[in-house]
């Protein structure tokens, strides 16, 4: 499993210590996003898609690290946009490891090598460079050639130099299993330290609106890409949890937790979840009092939420069920790669 052991100890106090204290609705990961700018116009995405004024303005390290102890989760997320175009991003992450946060910093690889320089290889530093497939895929998704050897020559570099590197995959309708089951097998060999899956979820803004996933298609081809893995004949390393997968194939059935991954921003703490774009609140106990939860999620029948299967909004789910008795023992043997 590529989440370290570290990580996973203070991940199961955490959430210990929430059941401990009673409570319903707390963070697990922070979706931190100190600006929304990119060197790249993915058709998948629709942060981008912000006015030219939202595009200009970054968060201060101060407000980002205001964000990090208002919130309290234990683990803090950095996309964006592309969080390297930010001016004082290596401050922002130097004071989140003092702080103990283990921190991903998502990056589609185009200015990874050239800032190595600026960081410290850490326990709690893993750059998550996004790549959606092999070359032609993944060039194809951002819409630009050579964006996959560039980001490919960044992960090399960045191993070389000793630093944690994970890889972030959104899958698409249109994905051909043997093709993503190729390019899984292609990272392992780069000796990368876990790998994020996910379906893309269908944003209102995004350019491209005919490759979204629908909730059965996912189920369908998840099965499909994951069969090798789930038979034990691959040992491929994923930063989800074996319980998220599950729910991925179709079998396990949760709900989103979508306060498990919340979002702050130059604009505030995103209603409701990083997907979805309905207001903004400007503490985070705001966001967890005021927002009517049960508007969102499959259950509540709001047709946003009916085919998202998001690791943002389920991972938690997730989480949270592996500290039940019965998937302790699994959760474990995930842990030490069995």
């Amino acid at each position: 499993m590529g989440i370290h052991l570290p990580q996973a100890i203070e991940i199961g106090k955490y959430l210990v210590t929430q059941r401990l204290k009673g409570r319903k609705r707390f963070p697990l990961i922070l979706m931190l996003e100190p600006l929304f700018r990119c060197n790249l116009a993915c058709t998948g995405c629709g942060k981008i898609q912000h006015p030219p004024e939202i595009l200009k303005q970054n968060l201060s390290p101060e407000e980002c690290f205001q964000a990090v102890e208002e919130c309290g989760a234990p683990v803090v997320s950095i996309p964006g946009g592309e969080p390297l175009l930010h001016p004082q991003i290596d401050e922002i992450v130097r004071g989140l490891i003092a702080r103990k946060k283990f921190v991903y910093l998502c990056s589609n690889g185009l200015l990874l090598e050239k800032s190595l320089h600026k960081f410290e290889p850490s326990p709690y530093l893993t750059f998550t460079v996004h790549l959606d497939g092999m070359r032609e895929k993944h060039d194809e998704c951002v819409d630009r050639k050579g964006v996959f050897d560039t980001a490919i020559k960044a992960i090399q570099a960045a191993k070389a130099q000793g630093f944690r590197v994970a890889i972030n995959t959104t899958v698409f309708d249109g994905t051909k299993p043997e093709e993503m089951q190729e390019f899984f097998d292609f990272v392992t060999s780069l000796g990368i330290d876990g790998m994020t899956i996910s379906p893309g979820y269908n944003y209102e803004w995004a350019p491209d609106q005919d490759h979204f996933l629908k909730r059965e298609q996912t189920k369908a081809l998840f099965r499909e890409i994951l069969a090798p893995f789930k038979a034990g004949s691959k040992k491929w390393d994923f930063n989800n949890s074996p319980l998220f997968l599950d729910f991925l194939t179709g079998e396990k059935d949760y709900e989103c937790t979508p306060w498990g991954s919340p979002s702050y921003s130059v604009l505030g703490w995103q209603k409701p979840c990083y997907l979805l774009n309905e207001g903004h609140y400007k503490t985070f106990q705001e966001l967890l009092d005021k927002t009517d939860w049960s508007e969102y999620g499959q259950k509540s029948g709001n047709p946003k939420c009916s085919d998202c299967m998001v690791h943002c909004g389920y991972e938690p789910t997730a989480a949270i069920d592996a500290m039940q008795p019965a998937n302790i023992g699994r959760s474990m043997k995930a842990l030490w790669g069995g």
